[in-house]
């Protein structure tokens, strides 16, 4: 019979991250049946929590930074990554003020499987992404937990080999074909480039001989992420980066400066699509004037509408239409956080709305579905697309007034009416059918799995 060996499936190393010590009682150490335990107050725990979910909400790690950092010193990058990661190292610099959260949407996403997946999920979880990737697991659902924790590197330590015992450890090859991988999709910081991602970990995990499981996971740009441990020495936190000013780059413009198209939204819908109209995919545009701010139950509640015969409401015919939906508004300020919410939960709506003359001009982050592009090919409209991950930026310096337009029983979901300066966005989806993203959503490259 084999002798017993015991092994951590996921064996990490020192840990070398940073903390702060925070005013709270440590745990008391309990000796009981021949055991050590660590007794911690509930109300200890609740503390910790809320101060944690403050820190995420408004500072980043300074290793995420310093990648944004070097995005914009890159030689190689395109002139929208450049933009993208400046604007959000302004954004960061907005919300460490702990007044405007960095963003109101969601941090992370787990989907399940490489390039094709990569490719369809696009920009809708506002890249550049920290990517996960987990080959094996004794089951689905471990697989995609280890995939979690991999995206919020709390397995950076894992060792660089396995052995016969089967415990997890991170592939360094994989990982540097991954990478290189997502720099030739083209997507790059959300509107073309090559840093769709900051940074990718594979890890391998033991599993069983007639099963491959394979997880992936990705934190978003706003990178909500930070560890805490509890000790009978104290409470400690990570020590995120409170001055992220430090990491913008000097305000000279310089590889910036691409043209940028300013939009004018208080001229008539005829008038916005026809500049539009003459407009290449990937223009970046400055956009002035009122936006229409509709999300999923108000679409939902104007397809109702349509289907009973009434007319479309005319301010979707008039104005372009924001997906998104406000956090709370600050005292003294026209509106609180106000970034974009995933465009495809609406697709679904776009053909039905722009046949009756609505919805001629979208605005929202992520990538649609074929049959929007050829609802707008089909009725001359357009999706715009903004930037992921900067609604503290947004808020501070691009919304001016915000008012509720119908539905305010709905709350953040109702109908909005926001007057915006200077918002930044760019042309994904023409009227002549042309989409940024079908050019970049076919695999080009093979992975190969080392064997080990």
């Amino acid at each position: 019979m084999p002798d017993f060996h015991h092994v951590d499936v996921l064996p990490l190393g020192p840990d070398a991250t940073a903390y702060r010590r925070l005013d709270l009682p440590p745990g008391e150490v309990i000796r009981a049946a021949g055991r050590t335990f660590l007794e911690i107050d509930p109300a200890v725990l609740t503390a910790l929590v809320r101060e944690s979910v403050h820190d995420i909400q408004h500072y980043l790690r300074p290793s995420h930074l310093a990648q944004l950092r070097a995005i914009v010193d890159d030689p190689e990058a395109s002139p929208n990554d450049r933009f993208v990661a400046t604007d959000l190292l302004r954004n960061a610099c907005v919300s460490a003020g702990g007044v405007l959260p960095m963003c109101q949407d969601t941090g992370t996403a787990i989907v399940a499987f490489l390039d094709r997946t990569l490719r369809s999920l696009g920009t809708s979880a506002c890249p550049p992404y920290h990517l996960a990737v987990v080959v094996g697991g004794m089951s689905a659902e471990y697989t995609l937990k280890v995939a979690k924790l991999a995206s919020a590197r709390y397995l950076d330590t894992l060792p660089s080999q396995g052995s016969e015992l089967g415990h997890a450890f991170r592939d360094h090859d994989l990982e540097k074909q991954v990478l290189e991988m997502t720099a030739q999709f083209g997507i790059g910081a959300q509107f073309g480039g090559k840093y769709f991602c900051h940074d990718v970990r594979v890890v391998r995990l033991p599993r069983h001989g007639a099963s491959l499981p394979v997880g992936i996971a990705v934190s978003c740009s706003a990178d909500r992420q930070a560890k805490a441990k509890i000790t009978p020495e104290g409470v400690f936190l990570e020590q995120l980066e409170r001055d992220p000013a430090q990491y913008l780059p000097e305000v000279t413009g310089e590889g910036l400066s691409d043209e940028v198209v300013r939009v004018d939204l208080n001229r008539p819908m005829a008038e916005i699509r026809a500049q539009l109209s003459a407009l290449p995919v990937k223009t970046r545009l400055s956009l002035s004037g009122p936006l229409v701010v509709a999300r999923d139950i108000a679409h939902a509640k104007i397809a109702e509408r349509l289907d009973a015969g009434e007319p479309m409401p005319g301010y979707l015919r008039d104005h372009p239409v924001y997906y998104a939906g406000p956090a709370k508004t600050p005292e003294g300020y026209a509106s609180g956080s106000f970034g974009p919410t995933t465009a495809g939960r609406m697709d679904s709506y776009v053909a039905q709305f722009q046949a009756a003359g609505g919805s001629l001009v979208m605005l929202a982050k992520g990538n649609r579905s074929r049959q929007v592009t050829d609802s707008c090919r089909d009725h001359g409209g357009f999706y715009l697309g903004s930037i992921g991950g900067p609604a503290a930026r947004l808020a501070q310096d691009c919304i001016r007034k915000v008012e509720v337009l119908e539905y305010p029983e709905l709350g953040m979901e109702a109908v909005w009416k926001i007057e915006v300066e200077d918002f930044p966005a760019f042309v994904v989806v023409d009227d002549k059918g042309n989409d940024f993203f079908a050019g970049v959503s076919e695999p080009t490259l093979q992975i190969g799995f080392r064997r080990s």
